[in-house]
């Protein structure tokens, strides 16, 4: 196994973690901005009222992405696991 095989692998393994993680974490940026700009404007400066509106979209998020995060994650899987017998030798 060479030093550049590791870095490959590492490196797809970074990508495919971007991936999963980018719709939940991207929707729950949306969503914080939006209720913090609504707080702004209405002066409510309540820190448990962000965080229903979080819940709710990263729920939503999981259902809608959630197919494919985990076809994501099972072809980069399997993927791995057909390289092993070329990589040990």
């Amino acid at each position: 196994m060479t030093p550049e095989t590791v870095t490959t692998i590492g490196q797809q393994a970074l990508w495919v973690t971007i991936m999963i993680a980018g719709p939940l974490l991207g929707s729950a940026l949306a969503v914080g901005l939006l209720v913090g700009m609504v707080q702004a404007a209405t002066q409510i400066n309540e820190m448990t009222l962000s965080f229903i509106p979080k819940l709710l979209v990263l729920v939503m998020a999981l259902v809608v992405a959630g197919p494919w995060m985990l076809s994501v994650i099972v072809n980069y899987t399997r993927q791995l696991m057909e390289q092993i017998p070329s990589l040990i030798s």
